[in-house]
């Protein structure tokens, strides 16, 4: 894992999550009985998956000076009140030009999703989903990412990041949703919002929590703006993707250096 701690990253990250992604699309389905404690379990797995793995190769490749280094990101939250209005508003804006863009040019919303109202449940659910994407975000951006960045530009790296964090999403594809839909556009849709991430990561010196917080925003943000079209959202995510490539260059996508894996 010392020699190849990015691969063996990956390998794991995929393996415990797609446990859990497979126990949720046969509850979907009506195969596999929601209340079955085995079923539970695994689900927890969906979301805990990049971070379990990222834990597991620090250890056992750099030992609990690597751990450290993984979660200290976690603790550094004083990165200006700026990023994390702008981590709030990277997935607000963008989903929001989507919309207008779906109604300017006429196009079809493949899945009328009902109007989500606040209710405590919907409370509950928001942070789950804070947790869950911060549990994803210590993998993609706390693990892969630095280690990534430390051979390649940033550009590279996102790239690489973004593609494979495209790719686990792969079984959803199997859930009824907009995902089911058109699948290669909620890919590159992904893989373009990695730019984002990327450029808040090095702009905070490594912090997760905005990352974190853009992640769980955007989740929740759909679900109350509805009448997107994929095809303008991954438009969207695309043009934002090349202005930021555009303004802060390919080597740290950032006014600052890129993070680096110690």
């Amino acid at each position: 894992m010392r020699k190849y701690p990015i691969a063996w990253f990956y390998i794991l990250a995929f393996g415990i999550s797609w446990l859990g992604m497979i126990s949720v699309v046969l509850v979907s389905r009506g195969i596999a009985p929601v209340y079955r404690p085995l079923f539970l379990v695994l689900s927890i797995f969906y979301a805990i998956g990049p971070a379990l793995a990222a834990v597991i190769v620090s250890q056992i490749a750099y030992g609990k000076t690597g751990v450290w280094d993984l979660l200290k990101g976690l603790i550094r939250w004083r990165v200006g009140a700026i990023w994390y209005i702008i981590a709030i508003l990277g997935s607000v804006v963008p989903i929001l030009a989507a919309q207008l863009i779906t109604k300017l040019l006429g196009l079809s919303v493949t899945i009328a999703l009902p109007p989500v109202e606040l209710s405590p449940y919907v409370i509950f659910a928001g942070a789950v989903n804070f947790l869950a994407n911060t549990c994803e975000e210590i993998g993609w951006r706390g693990f892969a990412l630095p280690h990534l960045q430390k051979r390649h530009n940033a550009l590279y790296a996102t790239l690489i990041v973004g593609i494979l964090w495209g790719l686990w999403h792969l079984p959803l594809i199997f859930l009824a949703g907009p995902m089911s839909e058109y699948p290669f556009l909620w890919f590159i849709s992904i893989a373009a919002d990695a730019f984002i991430y990327t450029w808040i990561y090095n702009s905070t010196k490594g912090s997760i929590l905005p990352v974190a917080l853009l992640h769980g925003s955007g989740n929740i943000v759909v679900a109350f703006i509805t009448g997107v079209s994929p095809i303008a959202y991954a438009l969207v995510n695309c043009v934002v993707a090349i202005i930021l490539i555009a303004v802060l260059g390919r080597a740290n996508l950032s006014r600052r250096e890129k993070i680096c894996a110690g």
